[in-house]
């Protein structure tokens, strides 16, 4: 099984996994093509850059099949769910297409059986100590940018009770960090319950005691409880000083075009107010740039945001015209892709310049850190300033070690580069599980 795009992806693979194992299969995560009986290709169609790599790896995935070293081959997930009959006509070779949600018909297809009674188990691909935790499905947002309601559908809540039953699954598999994910964190429970429910379940979730760490990932502006969400990282410190809110933009006729339901003054506010309570916070956005309308003016104004806004950690997407999006329909992709990239990448460099400089702001500092493995020249961790994949890690020398994965080490740091810091672990710091 090998999984492309979101950490949303990434569970769903999980989930089928267990469904597979069940069945009398051995699931084995994987970035390339092995020898073997079946491969599942979970792919990701959001965005063109995202696509094109799915398309790749599935036809990678067709050679090995044509070699001998896999007997079928399936297709399953987003790009699936959006583009199944051109694919079907395009790639003839491979042996079924699923969409999402589809898990049953895959088990059907390979000569298993879905069995409900183990919704909610998986088998992970991570690391064995941290886990991402999908708490909901689909989005009722409607950015105009966004193809994921069309997709994956509206949003659909999990119960509470169900969440704590898999946060449970997962602390007996020895994980100590939670990352909760959906497509919009802040509207969770609203279809299911009524109201918004991520505080009330965030109460539920920090009385698990072998939990140490949760982070919240991918927080809406629009209707983001703030003051809530800032007593209970003060009442509870395992839950990480850091606030995912992807702003897209900064400028308020972009803003209005992207059918985004917040404002500038919104975004700043809710940051602004989590710096003052927590100076220490973690504040990680994405941009996207390019988006039709946007002409030298809004640029500049959004580059000048994010100077101002001094993120810690920031992620910037080119534009990419997705079919049957609201923009899709309504605007023209006037915008060349040259254009994009240099604006992303102009971006980018700033926030380069940004994020070496708070690094080095932290050389001489004595943090805690989460190991999560090692190379040949460094052990690999990271503070609970930064997510898997997608944050700075902290690099410490091999010969400090022994260090134990899955363990916290108090570390000082000795030096940093715009995305990585590095560490030396303190003489008296013993591993805490």
């Amino acid at each position: 099984m090998v999984t492309l795009g979101c950490s949303k992806n990434l569970v769903d693979s999980e989930h089928l996994s267990r469904q597979l194992q069940a069945a009398g299969f051995e699931p084995v995560h994987t970035d390339a093509p092995l020898k073997s009986r079946y491969a599942l290709v979970n792919t990701c169609g959001f965005i063109h850059d995202a696509k094109q790599e799915s398309v790749d790896t599935i036809l990678e995935f067709l050679a090995a099949r044509r070699a001998g070293h896999i007997e079928k081959l399936y297709v399953i997930g987003c790009l699936s769910q959006r583009y199944k009959e051109e694919l079907q006509a395009e790639l003839p070779e491979v042996d079924g297409f699923f969409g999402v949600n589809e898990h049953p018909r895959i088990l059907k297809a390979l000569g298993g059986k879905y069995r409900e009674e183990l919704e909610g188990e998986r088998v992970p691909a991570t690391p064995p100590h941290y886990a991402y935790l999908k708490i909901s499905e689909g989005c009722n947002r409607r950015c105009a940018f966004c193809a994921i309601p069309l997709i994956r559908g509206r949003q659909r809540s999990l119960p509470v009770e169900n969440i704590l039953q898999e946060a449970h699954y997962l602390v007996e598999k020895g994980i100590k960090e939670l990352i909760l994910i959906a497509q919009d964190l802040t509207s969770y429970g609203t279809d299911l319950y009524g109201e918004r429910r991520l505080p009330a379940l965030l109460e539920k979730l920090v009385i698990i005691p072998e939990i140490r760490w949760i982070r919240l990932q991918y927080t809406y502006p629009a209707g983001f409880p703030v003051e809530e969400i800032i007593s209970l990282m003060k009442e509870h410190r395992k839950i990480c000083r850091y606030l995912d809110m992807p702003v897209q933009h900064s400028h308020p006729d972009i803003l209005k075009r992207m059918n985004r339901s917040h404002s500038r003054e919104e975004a700043v506010m809710i940051i602004k107010r989590f710096r003052e309570a927590f100076p220490e916070i973690s504040v990680r956005s994405t941009l996207i740039t390019g988006f039709p309308g946007e002409g030298r003016r809004e640029f500049l104004q959004l580059k000048q945001f994010v100077e101002e806004m001094r993120f810690d950690r920031l992620g910037v997407f080119a534009y990419s015209h997705e079919e049957h999006t609201p923009a899709w329909r309504k605007y023209t992709d006037g915008i060349s892709r040259r254009a994009k990239n240099y604006r992303m990448q102009s971006l980018m460099k700033l926030q380069e310049e940004i994020s070496l400089k708070k690094n080095r702001n932290k050389v001489g500092r004595v943090i805690q850190v989460l190991i999560d493995g090692k190379d040949e020249r460094y052990y690999y961790g990271r503070t609970e300033c930064d997510s898997p994949e997608v944050d700075h890690e902290v690099l410490i020398p091999v010969d400090s070690g022994p260090l134990i994965s899955g363990s916290f080490y108090r570390v000082r740091i000795t030096g940093a580069g715009p995305y990585e810091l590095y560490a030396r672990v303190m003489p008296e710091s013993f591993p805490v599980a």
